[in-house]
């Protein structure tokens, strides 16, 4: 099976930002404008000017390991891999970066060369959109049409309503509140897309409000206590709405003292909410009046999440040869 994330540039710096961007913003997935038009902005206006400021954001949250997006993801499928095993299951996980390194032609070419010949795709983006979720088919789609001998395929649109995930969110928040206390206002922010992606039939935003509503039942939480907002806004077009600085900065002049952010659309820390949301949204509260803001962390390698995810993969492994003996089992035990 195999894991894919959005990806990661390989250094912070200003030449790996670059790289990155090209492939990211070429896609016509992700920036639904016509060639055309599109080309030169990105070629004269972003790819100039955009690295340089987005490599010192990168190099505001890179560890001595690495990207933490990339270091999350590796341990997720090791672990994944591991709870599967527990459950009697023999599968091989990978994962990939839909832009970046490593690529998704470049894994599924090492599968290939050790015998693949089923293979379950999970994007993970828990909220399904065609600028991620899409992307991902598109690139295995790309890369398998031109093999001879194609592997059996299944793929995970999404996983917004699912109870495990759901609940491994709840309980990510819990912790936290239990360890560091809790804020008067739960802000759920989302990546955001454009309105126009919308109307055009992307479930996006029904399924955000979904995860948002189910997340805000299994804590207890009453209306007035939760507030579900979009983030990272690129361009001058209309986003989905409430945006989530905007909304920070409300708050905070209206009284509220203090906020907590969760962000369950990001499976993994990465710089969506470690800067974008844990720095500069922050920022942005306090300097409006607001005296504490806690930015509660994604689900990462959490026991609960892992086993949401071997519980999903499980799930859509029905009907495949994956059993073995599970660990622990006595000598000569039947497979499970």
């Amino acid at each position: 099976m195999l894991l894919v994330q959005l990806g990661t540039p390989d250094a912070p710096t200003a030449p790996a930002l670059r790289r990155y961007l090209r492939e990211f913003l070429a896609d016509p997935r992700v920036v639904e404008i016509p060639r055309l038009a599109w080309t030169p902005i990105l070629y004269g206006f972003v790819l100039p000017l955009r690295p340089a400021r987005s490599a010192r954001k990168y190099a505001a949250i890179w560890t001595d390991e690495g990207s933490p997006l990339l270091v999350h993801t590796q341990r997720q499928a090791s672990l994944l891999r591991g709870a599967l095993g527990e459950r009697g299951h023999a599968v091989e996980v990978a994962f990939a970066m839909r832009y970046g390194t490593p690529s998704i032609a470049s894994v599924l070419r090492e599968m290939r060369s050790r015998g693949l010949d089923r293979l379950l795709v999970v994007p993970m983006y828990p909220q399904y959109s065609a600028s991620t979720s899409a992307t991902v088919f598109d690139a295995i789609a790309r890369e398998l049409r031109d093999w001879r001998a194609q592997p059996a395929l299944r793929f995970v649109r999404d996983f917004h309503d699912d109870e495990a995930y759901v609940e491994a969110l709840a309980r990510r928040v819990r912790a936290h509140w239990e360890r560091e206390g809790r804020g008067e206002r739960l802000l759920m922010s989302f990546h955001g897309v454009p309105r126009r992606v919308v109307a055009l039939g992307d479930p996006y935003e029904r399924q955000c409000r979904l995860t948002g509503e189910r997340l805000a039942q299994r804590l207890g939480l009453a209306d007035d206590q939760w507030m579900l907002t979009f983030q990272s806004r690129f361009g001058p077009a209309e986003w989905l709405q409430p945006y989530t600085a905007p909304t920070l900065v409300d708050l905070a002049r209206r009284g509220v003292r203090s906020v907590d952010v969760v962000c369950p659309g990001f499976v993994a820390d990465c710089l969506e909410t470690l800067e974008e949301i844990s720095i500069e949204a922050r920022k942005s509260f306090l300097d409006a009046g607001g005296d504490a803001f806690a930015y509660v962390a994604a689900l990462n390698d959490s026991p609960p999440f892992v086993e949401a995810l071997a519980s999903l993969v499980e799930r859509n492994l029905l009907g495949w040869p994956t059993r073995c003996t599970p660990k622990g089992a006595p000598e000569g035990a039947p497979p499970a």
